[in-house]
């Protein structure tokens, strides 16, 4: 028998990671680096559980240190009630704190599992696959230096990038951040890709910046090649509800279906086929699950997103992606454009376009001390970053929809701080 355990300490370290490059999108860009929040939750029985949250470029330490008034001396076994301390639907109208108990929630099921001796996917219901697939995550690019390394921007790079990482990690499903560049600027970009790798299939997702009219003209100038969906072309319900009516592909979002009452909504009223479950945007992995049953009663399809992981929220994806037997697309994961990882043995490594999930007990990965020490550093030495900031555009900002675009003719490198023109 298990005796009763409880929660003594949180414990909250922010890294900031590197990337292979920097990474634009359409609000802004990740500044060359990842900066995320790692969680410890400690308890009396000598179990330390890992989270991690993160995403917009800054630390999230000092929210957490005002969740120990809540944690110390709870149960981590008692997650209901771990849902509603932190996150009552009504209370958390003045501080949203979904995505903090999310990184709790993590900590929790890590606990569990190591005191039960089983993998996370055992609590969840038993894992249905050994291994999850992913797309490739492609993004334009800033070069990393002054010779133009790393650079996505052209067509020609970014179908040399995507081959690049279907011979390395052996993925079969791309993924294009766009909303960046003029519309037919990505659109060539995508037909590219699609043209230039046969048999694979590909989505596109443009962080819902164009306009309905916009995004039925790009939806529709897609339509004939092999789409797994398009993703968040434009914002809202009502206005993807437009596009989707226009436009005869699958359309998906993880901006507007994110808690249950948009999930609701449409269920009564479509706009979106499929549902992008990421277990930092609905408040942890059981809430994902929850909603994937209800997609699976109402056959709406489901995918699994990514907002910019370390090994620890992969680690969750990885458990959810084990235990869904409705999960038919690859999942997302920004995961290969890290340099490293906090986690002991480095990177999870990728095999014929999958990840293996850990068997063992808990999230089946720990902390690489040394690894989380020097990324501290770094944090403390770079900062935190605007992640809805342009380096490239000073004083520019995105609108939704937006219409003012970067030039896809204009190289820059960046150093981490400042974009130079090359």
């Amino acid at each position: 028998m298990i005796p009763p355990l409880r929660i003594t300490d949180i414990r909250t370290t922010t890294v900031s990671v590197p990337l292979e490059a920097a990474i634009r999108h359409a609000n802004g860009c990740h500044w060359g680096r990842f900066v995320r929040t790692i969680v410890e939750v400690d308890t009396d029985a000598g179990i330390t559980g890992l989270g991690e949250v993160g995403g917009g470029g800054e630390s999230a330490e000092a929210a957490f240190q005002g969740l120990k008034q809540y944690l110390v001396g709870h149960d981590p076994f008692a997650l209901e009630a771990l849902r509603f301390m932190i996150a009552n639907p009504t209370a958390s109208l003045y501080n949203n704190r979904t995505q903090l108990l999310a990184a709790i929630e993590f900590a929790c099921l890590d606990i569990v599992g190591q005191a039960l001796g089983v993998p996370v996917y055992r609590l969840l219901g038993g894992k249905l696959r050994d291994v999850v697939p992913f797309a490739s995550y492609l993004f334009f690019r800033f070069a990393s230096d002054p010779t133009g390394r790393h650079e996505v921007r052209t067509v020609e790079q970014l179908l040399s990038e995507a081959r690049a990482l279907k011979a390395r990690h052996g993925f079969t499903s791309h993924k294009l951040k766009g909303g960046v560049f003029p519309p037919e600027h990505e659109l060539a970009c995508y037909r590219a890709l699609a043209e230039g790798l046969p048999g694979d299939t590909f989505r596109f997702d443009p962080n819902a910046v164009f306009s309905i009219d916009q995004a039925i003209r790009f939806g529709r100038a897609l339509a004939d090649l092999p789409n797994d969906y398009y993703e968040d072309p434009t914002w809202g319900l009502n206005g993807m509800r437009q596009v989707r009516a226009a436009v005869p592909i699958r359309l998906a979002t993880n901006t507007v279906v994110v808690n249950f009452e948009q999930l609701a909504t449409n269920l009564r009223d479509p706009a979106v086929d499929v549902i992008l479950l990421d277990t930092t945007f609905w408040g942890g992995i059981r809430p994902c699950i929850k909603a994937a049953a209800v997609c699976e009663t109402v056959q709406t399809e489901i995918a699994v997103h990514s907002s910019g992981e370390l090994g620890i929220q992969l680690a969750t994806m990885l458990h959810l992606g084990a235990v869904l037997p409705n999960l038919t697309f690859a999942a997302d994961a920004h995961y290969h454009h890290l340099a490293d990882d906090v986690i002991a043995g480095g990177k999870l490594n990728y095999q014929d376009g999958a990840i293996r999930i850990p068997d063992g007990p808990g999230l089946g990965v720990r902390l690489d001390h040394d690894r989380v020490d020097r990324y501290a550093a770094a944090y403390r030495h770079l900062g935190s970053y605007p992640y809805d900031r342009d380096p490239a555009r000073p004083g520019w900002f995105a609108t939704v929809p937006n219409s003012t675009w970067a030039n896809p003719e204009a190289p820059f490198w960046f150093d981490g701080t400042d974009a130079h023109a090359m």
